[in-house]
Formats: C-alpha cells, structure tokens, sequence
C-alpha cells in the first residue's frame, strides 16, 4: 500500500494531542506521537519537515475539515440564515475540541510568539475563510476581506471564552457567540441605514457653490 502522507499527519498530529498538555509541541513528542500512531519515529520528521509548525498548521486544518464535514452532514445547515450558518459553523468547529482544551490552550500561547504570526494569522484566516464559504459567501470584492475581518474578531473572541467556560456543554460560550454575531452583524446595518440617511439629506454647500457660479 503507497504511503499516505496526509493520513499519516493526521494520525501523528492525534496522538500527540494527549501528549500537548504536559509536553507541549516538540519533535520528541511528535516522534513518539508517530510511533504510537504505528510509524517509525522518522516519520514525523518526513511528513512535518519543518517541525511543529507544520504539526499545528496541520491540527488546524484537520479541525477546519472537521467542521466543513459536519456542516455539510448537517441536515439543517443549508436552510439556515446566514449568521445562523457562522454561529453553527463556528460551534462545530469548536464543540470537538473539548477534550483536548488544555492542547488548544498550549497551542495559542506557542502562536502567540512573534515569530509565529505570520503562521497564527494564516491559519485564522484560513478558519474564518471556511466559514464564510460554508455560509454561502462568495464575494471576490472588498466585501471578502471585510466580512472576514468580521469572523475573524468573532471567532478569536470566542475562543478565548470557550478555554475559561466550564458551563454544561458549554452553553455560555453559545450564547457569548450569538451575542458577538448580533453585534458584528448590526454594524453594516447602521453603516448601511446612515449612509441612506445621509444621502436624503440636502447638501449644506449646494446653496454657496450655485452663489459662486453666478459670481464666478
């Protein structure tokens, strides 16, 4: 059988997942990961050439395709409304990672580094991304920045609370993310409304600048 290099990622990168909390992301641990994974300890090396960093853009993406599978298993998914899309997208997206909490938390202090932005910041994108597709989005202007930037602040605020909840089934940080969507998602609103409203208004200059036409 040919080698599977993206089945083999996934399987060194879950069984370090027990290892994070105590261990933290190391080559070691993603050696010993990819020999409890049933490969030889080279083979973290071979698949994860440049080290942990390739192990936690790994574990993000393999969380990324986690959450497009179980949107897309969702019966209900596709009749949603739009920010109910991105509150459940986001929460499936989340809800899996549970056990493994104290590796999420781990694993943002070691993207936190400086060093480790430009990885931080590919991976969140990638994230809110998928999540502004499986909602149907598929603007190529301003507006695809704009609305990630959005889910961006969404989902990292709401991750943040996600680590301190110990509400059953964590039902606050559902709740936290609905609030955070509501209030994202008034923002164009008011921008929209004002810039109508401002444009029913009379120009204050109109009347000066028909003055000097006639001076002029």
């Amino acid at each position: 059988m040919p080698f599977d290099r993206i089945l083999a990622r996934d399987r060194i990168v879950e069984a370090a997942l027990p290892h994070i909390p105590f261990d933290g992301w190391s080559l070691p641990v993603l050696a010993r990961a990819a020999e409890e994974a049933g490969y030889p300890p080279a083979t973290a090396l071979r698949v994860f050439p440049n080290g942990v960093n390739d192990a936690l853009a790994h574990w993000c993406a393999m969380s990324d395709r986690a959450m497009v599978a179980a949107c897309e298993a969702d019966p209900e998914f596709a009749g949603l409304k739009i920010r109910e899309k991105i509150a459940r997208a986001i929460r499936l997206r989340l809800a899996p990672l549970a056990p493994h909490r104290e590796a999420v938390r781990r694993t943002l202090g070691l993207m936190a580094l400086p060093g480790n932005l430009p990885l931080s910041m590919r991976t969140l994108w990638a994230t809110v991304d998928a999540v502004w597709q499986l909602a149907g989005d598929r603007a190529t202007d301003f507006n695809y920045y704009s609305k990630r930037g959005l889910a961006a602040g969404v989902y990292s605020s709401t991750l943040l609370f996600w680590l301190e909840d110990r509400s059953e089934g964590q039902a606050d940080t559902w709740e936290f993310l609905d609030r955070r969507i509501a209030d994202v998602m008034a923002v164009p609103r008011a921008m929209a409304d004002a810039k109508a409203r401002l444009g029913k208004l009379a120009n204050p200059f109109a009347g000066l600048a028909a003055k000097f036409r006639k001076t002029g």
